[in-house]
This record gives C-alpha cells, structure tokens and sequence, in this order.
C-alpha cells in the first residue's frame, strides 16, 4: 500500500473536486492508488451529484457547429479542468452543441430544458456540477469559426469572401480579443475613461506643457486606443503590416460580425486555500 501523503491528497483533491477527507479516504480504501480512488468516487455518483449541485462550474469546454452559413457557439461548464477533459463530458456537449445546431437555437433555454435528463445522468455518473452556460448562433453570407483547444471560441460572419477568410479573422479574434467592431463603435464613455487614465498616468510628463502639446499626446493615445480596442484597426496576426479590416477588403469582403467566448469568463471562481482546510479540519478533529 503506497504511502497517503499530503501530496497525493492534495492531487485528488484538484483532480475531483472533492473535499480533502473524502479523497483521504477514498485514497485509503484504493491503497494509495490514485486512478482506483477516481474510479470508486465516481461509483457513488448519485451522492455525489446531490451534493455537487450548487457548487460553482467555471471550468468546462467552448464548442461550435457550422457549415459556412451558420453556426453555434456553445459553452459548458464543469467543476473542475479534470472533467472538461474526459469523454462522458465530451460527448455531451457534442450532443449539446448538435442539438442547438439541429433545432436553429437562439436562445440557451430550450436548449438546457431539451438536455436536463442527460445532464442529470452525467451530473450522477462522474459527481460533480455541469451546467449549460450560454450559446449564440450566427447565420450569414459566409460564417467562419475557429476552436483554440477548448477554451476559446470564435465566429466570425462577413459579407463576401470565402470561409478561409472568416476563419483566418476568428483565429486572429481569439489571439487579440478585440472589445469592438468599428471605432465608431467605442463608446464616448469608454474614450472618455481612457482618456483620464492617460492623464493620470502622465500628470508629470504633460505638466507645464502648452495645451495644444497636452491635446495632441492626448488625442494619439486615444487613436492608439482606438486601433487597439477595434478588430479592423488591429494588425494581422498572421502579417501584422495589413490590418484586418484591410484584410477582409482585398479580399472583397466587409466584417459583418465577431462572437468570442471563453471558458468561465464573468463567473466569480472561489479560492481554494488547501493549508487553511487542512488546519480546520486538524482543529475539528481535535474538539
């Protein structure tokens, strides 16, 4: 029987999601073998999912379906990494994303009621939280998309061109992550901020100057901004001498829209503290 140190524990712990005295005994029962100990939690699934239920899911996979013309963007979310990566996992979110293909979905709903049962059957089996996060479809003239792993997802729709194109954008969107379309569509607001900070930032440099100095420093950051926030300002990933936008016009075609997603992007993910669980769980035993 190999030795239960705190390592191994720890290690369980990371890869299911479980708590620390759970996976001590699991580790205990499968004498040190950390696969068997995987193995023997996940035939408890039922308990488990009870529990699992409404613990955060901010891990998971990015999937999309398309056929040029249209496409699904989907995410799923799972507890832990472990998961995402296993084919219980896998092939429900290929269901997923197929169904909300099939059916035209627009709106993540139908698609969480369609899958529930299925859903509840995969919670159950591997004992930890999965939840149908959010889709989108785009439908268009030419629809590109491009997977980075399965954390990163990007469509891209243009008028003209062809779907190398759009997928060339998509790969250049997911490496970039631009916030806007267009300049013109940056916000006052958003200039506005960026504006201050950059006054902030360089309350030094620009004092004493003459306002029309200050003005110009102030409106190259801004044009900098600008570049930097819009996908068609920005340069080519794969030859940044052309930018995007000029990209898609010699090539005949106009950027009509772009969707990312990212694994767990807005969910709150609680801090593990392992030393601190460890202490309490010492101090609990204690009393």
């Amino acid at each position: 029987m190999a030795e239960i140190t705190a390592a191994l524990v720890k290690e369980l712990r990371e890869r299911t999601g479980e708590g620390m005295m759970d996976c001590k005994k699991a580790l205990t029962k499968a004498g040190g073998d950390i696969e068997k100990a995987i193995d023997d939690m996940r035939a408890s699934g039922a308990i488990k999912a009870a529990k699992k239920a409404g613990n955060v899911a901010a891990e998971g996979a990015i999937a999309i379906k398309e056929d040029g013309k249209a496409a699904v963007i989907l995410e799923v979310n799972s507890q832990t990494d472990f998961l995402a990566l296993q084919d219980d996992f896998k092939n429900f979110v290929a269901a997923s994303v197929e169904k909300a293909f099939a059916d035209k979905l627009t709106d993540v709903a139908p698609l969480i009621a369609a899958q529930e049962a299925d859903r509840l059957v995969l919670v159950g089996k591997v004992g930890e939280n999965v939840n149908i996060r959010r889709l989108a479809r785009i439908e268009g003239d030419v629809v590109g998309a491009y997977l980075h792993g399965n954390k990163i997802g990007v469509v891209v729709a243009l008028k003209g061109g062809n779907v190398e194109l759009a997928k060339d954008i998509a790969m250049h969107v997911a490496a970039s992550n631009p916030e806007f379309l267009l300049p013109s569509e940056v916000s006052a607001e958003a200039i506005e901020r960026e504006k201050a900070v950059f006054l902030s930032l360089n309350e030094e440099k620009i004092k004493g100057k003459p306002d029309n100095i200050v003005e110009n420093m102030v409106k190259g950051r801004i044009s900098k901004f600008l570049a930097e926030a819009s996908l068609v300002e920005q340069a080519f990933v794969k030859n940044p001498e052309v930018k995007v936008g000029e990209l898609a016009k010699k090539a005949g075609a106009e950027i009509v829209s772009f969707t990312y997603f990212k694994v767990g992007d807005g969910i709150e993910k609680p801090v593990d503290d392992f030393a601190a669980e460890v202490a309490a769980q010492v101090a609990a035993s204690k009393q």
